[in-house]
């Protein structure tokens, strides 16, 4: 058997841990601490199993129509994937060429460059600063996460316009986190100008469905048919189309939910300030935090995961300062605090 030679180089990527042990306390995946909505509920114990003889719907007509009105656009302009990682999947082979490249920030989310090495492309970074971003002839996709992931950062609209006027390939603007910020660029995508812009969103974080693999994008006509080309047959299932649907009905449970994690990050971002952590401003379910010195965020990774806290750790020069803390409840986040204080000391700023 043989395996193509981009495969056999390939470093895969790495999904946070999923610990068996429900006795732990579950910082390092950036799930949502809270459940999803009642109505999500209410159709899984009433759905007709007999639906499940026959296929799903392959366009997801009743999705797409209420994701349109929540957007403010049409169904034809949306793409729905099986995750919004199928979306990442999908426009890596439908917008890029075998001689062309794919661009991200750096650091960002690591999926991207395993996407471009699949496709046997060259990854380059871009920005910091997209005002000035120098980027070559051959980015034909540059996937942009806003707010920014492992940093919570958020850059703002007009920076994002501003790049997607000058560049020439397809700009996807990766807002997994974006309903825990202040704005969102969803109106770069629906404006009827827009020829290159897409934005893409995820069931996983803000509507607390991880689990059941739901992610869409908006933008042009064309951008959107030709993802629906190259997409398996029936990409999401009927269960989850239906689970969705009454996720994106309850907007009272949607914001209650998102309003708890966002008061959560400014008490947790508080505490750990407090106690000498640098944390930039994050606008995201999570922290990106560097403890003080003497203490070393892989050795603090490691304590806190033989105390039952799982956090995140990112090796490399310009992330292994640091660790990727997902807001908790309220309760989470204070047994995180104590053990981190046990292993600390106490360590107060100052």
């Amino acid at each position: 058997m043989r395996i193509a030679k981009s495969v056999q180089n390939l470093e895969a990527y790495v999904p946070g841990e999923q610990p068996k042990s429900q006795d732990v306390v579950k910082l390092n995946t950036n799930e949502n601490p809270y459940p999803p909505s009642p109505q999500c509920a209410a159709v899984l114990k009433d759905f007709d199993l007999d639906k499940l003889r026959r296929y799903p719907d392959p366009v997801f007509r009743d999705l797409r129509a209420a994701l349109a009105e929540l957007n403010g656009t049409v169904p034809e302009r949306i793409f729905i994937g099986n995750g919004s990682d199928e979306v990442l999947s999908l426009a890596a082979k439908a917008f890029v060429e075998n001689d062309e490249q794919i661009a991200s920030l750096d650091p960002s989310y690591s999926l991207y460059k395993t996407l471009a090495a699949i496709r046997d492309v060259a990854w380059v970074p871009v920005g910091p600063d997209l005002r000035t971003a120098q980027v070559g002839s051959k980015v034909a996709l540059a996937l942009i996460t806003n707010p920014n992931a492992p940093t919570g950062t958020l850059k703002e609209i007009d920076e994002i316009a501003a790049f997607s006027r000058v560049f020439r390939g397809v700009l996807l603007v990766d807002e997994a986190y974006a309903d825990f910020a202040p704005v969102n660029c969803m109106s770069l995508a629906t404006a009827a100008e827009n020829t290159n812009v897409l934005v893409m969103r995820t069931f996983s974080k803000s509507y607390s469905l991880a689990g059941l693999r739901v992610g869409y994008c908006v933008g042009p006509v064309d951008l959107i048919d030709a993802l629906y080309k190259i997409k398996d047959s029936y990409n999401v299932d009927a269960l989850a189309q239906a689970v969705a649907l009454a996720a994106v009905k309850d907007r009272a449970h949607f914001e209650d939910t998102v309003a708890q994690v966002v008061e959560s990050r400014g008490k947790l971002t508080d505490a750990l300030r407090a106690r000498g952590w640098d944390i930039p401003e994050s606008h995201t379910n999570f922290l990106f935090a560097r403890p003080p010195a003497p203490f070393k965020a892989d050795e603090l990774f490691a304590k806190l995961r033989e105390n039952n806290i799982f956090v995140r750790y990112f090796p490399g020069e310009k992330t292994g300062d640091r660790l990727r803390i997902t807001i908790g409840t309220p309760q989470q986040n204070t047994r995180f605090l104590e053990v981190l204080d046990l292993l600390t000391g106490g360590h107060q700023d100052g």
